[in-house]
């Protein structure tokens, strides 16, 4: 019996710029056999004394000419009002019935409603649903299944989960933890979950003497215990990478495509298939820069490099990534989230859906599928606003929209969480499932200190209104290399926003972007403009100042004075 993945986000929670936490309250995959009904709960807004809730109900039984979901709260939560389901509440006891034009409900098939409630004191999640007097998310006898060659329920050691952060430590990198612990004040921050970067063949087995791959995954196992653990992996190392910057430039060739599967990839699958290391949850972050590249920096753009016409024309980027996501998405303890870009980016009406078009070309390569892409992560190593509060693509200055402002320039977001909702319902509509989930990369984008606006900026004129009181403080949007100013983001945590799976700190803070000046290296990573803080800038930056940090090692390497700065800046402040 095959075990497929269920979609658990609710269509009411898919708005962009929605904010809140949501809160899964059954996240795994789930076949029909085994559980009856699945339902998603979450919060999507809580201002204290209330909260809105969306919740999509899956129908794994027989078809429905009507349903009826019930609960309890164990609070003094009461419902004031529901849409797309009658809402009624006596007591503890709530029961949402479907109204005259959602009543069917095919076997696979979902509804979706949410409703407003008042609450004090605590807003715990409900723990028991039932459909039309069904328990749901309890498996009803799936482990009989006589079929020996059957996965095991998911959940297991070696089954998906919707989201695998969900009641998951992630793994501390003890060589990232002990460089954070040795700088003065590093000990605040030095137990924090980072990526590891497997950014060369020879990472595999581990550099000068460092940890190599299955080095990272026995200590894994030792921080695991009895619980659930994820490690987060950057697969990292396409022939011809990053083809529009030097400082992050790689080892192989751009028609290296074979060694690239053979010599990278293929070992890392081995590995990472090993039994032993089945009970981990293996966090995947694909080919960082690869794909957007395609879309921005080929094809006769006015940012087009040679380089990236070449890798558009070869095909390298889409069939590596294809050939990645193939062979580690036969892994069943793996979870494979593509690298999306940012909003600084991605989000201008010409690159938001032809990004979406080449990453489902790639996900389609190679023999992947869509089911071997769990999910998307976004900022990757970059520096974009989680959130800006001081102002919306929606305003306007003296009848000048923001999005006229020399910041915005016409994007279609100001900030990394309303672009990542947003591309994630776009790759949805594409043909990705309809489960998927996003990461967002923390790391340096709090933007705190003494230079955090307190408030929005003059209303004197939309640069004067955006400038004022945006938390990014770059000179530009599109300057990425060890920006002077920058601080910690939020924490990484599982389930902070609709559609969001994790804030994760994917490159480890402390780590540089590339070179300030060129530094002759047997890593393949060349010298980069952008990383040299007299450098006035290019196209691609509008022909602004770099605004990077002086002094910066090569990329990867540690770099004190960038990780004092992201501690100073950091946002929320460090205790």
């Amino acid at each position: 019996m095959s075990r497929t993945r269920t979609a658990m986000l609710a269509a009411l929670a898919l708005v962009a710029g929605a904010s809140g936490t949501a809160f899964a309250v059954h996240s795994a995959d789930t076949g029909a056999a085994a559980v009856p009904c699945t339902v998603d709960y979450k919060v999507q807004n809580d201002w204290g004394s209330g909260f809105t809730a969306a919740v999509t109900v899956t129908n794994n039984g027989a078809a429905r000419s009507g349903w009826s979901l019930a609960w309890s709260y164990a609070g003094n939560q009461k419902v004031t009002s529901g849409w797309n389901a009658k809402v009624s509440q006596s007591g503890a006891a709530v029961t949402a019935a479907n109204e005259s034009y959602n009543g069917n409900l095919s076997t696979g098939g979902s509804v979706s409603f949410g409703f407003q409630a008042t609450y004090s004191g605590s807003n715990a999640i409900p723990a028991t649903f039932t459909l039309n007097g069904v328990t749901c998310n309890v498996d009803d006898g799936g482990s009989t299944d006589p079929d020996p060659t059957d996965p095991p329920d998911p959940g297991g050691p070696s089954g998906r989960v919707d989201n695998p952060y969900a009641g998951a430590k992630v793994y501390v990198n003890p060589e990232w933890s002990a460089k954070a612990a040795a700088e003065p004040g590093g000990d605040r921050i030095a137990d924090q979950p980072t990526g590891v970067w497997l950014d060369r063949i020879a990472a595999i087995n581990g550099v000068n003497g460092g940890m190599g791959l299955r080095d990272h995954l026995d200590a894994a196992l030792e921080q695991k215990g009895s619980g659930e653990l994820v490690v987060q992996l950057v697969i990292y190392n396409l022939p011809g990478r990053d083809c529009s910057a030097l400082a992050s430039n790689g080892e192989l060739g751009p028609t290296e495509i074979d060694r690239y599967k053979t010599e990278y990839i293929d070992p890392i699958a081995a590995i990472l298939a090993d039994p032993k290391y089945a009970s981990l949850r293996i966090v995947n972050t694909i080919e960082i820069d690869s794909l957007p590249n395609l879309v921005t920096n080929a094809g006769g753009r006015p940012t087009a490099t040679p380089q990236c016409d070449t890798m558009k024309a070869n095909g390298n980027y889409v069939k590596g990534v294809g050939y990645a996501l193939n062979k580690l998405g036969n892994v069943a303890n793996v979870y494979n989230y593509v690298d999306a870009g940012h909003h600084g980016w991605i989000g201008w009406d010409d690159n938001f859906g032809a990004s979406a078009d080449v990453i489902k070309q790639a996900a389609t390569a190679e023999g992947a599928t869509v089911d071997d892409v769990h999910g998307f992560i976004t900022n990757t190593a970059n520096y974009s606003a989680l959130k800006e509060n001081n102002f919306t693509i929606d305003d306007s200055v003296n009848g000048t929209s923001v999005r006229q402002s020399k910041w915005v320039d016409w994007n279609r977001y100001v900030d990394e969480l309303s672009f990542a909702q947003a591309f994630r319902n776009e790759l949805v509509s594409k043909g990705f499932n309809s489960g998927i989930g996003m990461l967002i990369d923390t790391s340096r984008n709090g933007w705190g200190g003494a230079a955090r606006p307190a408030g929005p900026g003059p209303r004197t004129s939309v640069d004067a209104y955006v400038d004022g009181g945006r938390y990014d403080r770059r000179i530009h949007p599109g300057n990425w290399c060890n920006q002077s100013g920058a601080g910690l983001g939020e924490r990484p945590q599982a389930n902070p926003a609709a559609g969001i799976d994790a804030y994760v700190w994917m490159k480890p803070p402390g780590e540089s972007d590339g070179a300030s000046k060129e530094i002759p290296n047997n890593e393949g990573k060349g010298f980069d403009r952008m990383c040299d803080p007299t450098y006035e800038g290019n196209v691609r930056n509008g022909n602004n100042p770099s605004g990077a940090l002086a002094n910066a090692p090569l990329s990867g390497h540690w770099f004190s004075a960038q990780f004092q700065e992201l501690m100073k800046n950091a946002y929320p402040p460090l205790s």
